[in-house]
């Protein structure tokens, strides 16, 4: 993660003053990069765009750190950062990727030129790459809170209390987005393959 080097020196340059509950920015940093960068992943599965989504991230939990109510963990907000920047960037995306595609539309060829995302993640076998593309592929269709729960649930590996504090949610609501997730994929599997 290149672009983190320079994040970090950046910050511990400008401002060597800032603490969080005992921790100065750089040691919150390193303890939460890696969770942060993996989450990142999970959403935009793409090596580039999970790391300029985590340089965001701990930007906003720089220039935040004075707001930090400790009304939870540190690595939960950090968490809830991340999950937003990331719903952010995708958002985003899709936008350009509409805006685009319109624009193709009334082109002077009037041909339209459609590209596929790139699916990057390197905890994928070479050989599982295509099955993992079509399950991640509806995975992304899932509503926002299905996704961030089943993310967080299955792939995270977090309990659905600490899902809770991460959504902010209760632990039954919890629950019921994982179920209704879970439901969803695998209707939206046998639709894609059938």
């Amino acid at each position: 993660m290149k672009r983190s080097v320079f994040l970090c020196q950046y910050i511990t340059l400008s401002n060597t003053k800032d603490t969080l509950h005992g921790s100065t920015f750089e040691q919150i940093y390193n303890e939460n990069v890696k969770l942060v960068y993996n989450l990142c992943l999970q959403y935009v599965h793409n090596l580039e765009d999970a790391e300029e989504i985590t340089q965001d991230v701990f930007l906003s939990v720089h220039d935040s750190m004075h707001k930090f109510g400790f009304q939870s963990k540190i690595s939960t907000w950090i968490y809830r950062i991340a999950i937003n920047k990331s719903l952010d960037f995708i958002k985003a995306k899709n936008t350009k990727k509409r805006f685009a595609f319109i624009y193709r539309l009334f082109n002077d060829n009037n041909e339209i030129q459609y590209e596929q995302s790139h699916f990057d993640h390197p905890g994928v076998l070479m050989e599982n790459r295509q099955e993992i593309t079509k399950i991640f592929k509806v995975i992304d269709r899932l509503p926002p809170n299905q996704r961030t729960a089943l993310i967080l649930n299955k792939i995270e590996k977090k309990s659905h209390s600490e899902i809770a504090e991460i959504m902010q949610l209760s632990s039954k609501a919890v629950e019921s987005l994982i179920q209704r997730g879970k439901s969803n994929l695998q209707s939206k599997l046998k639709e894609s393959e059938g």
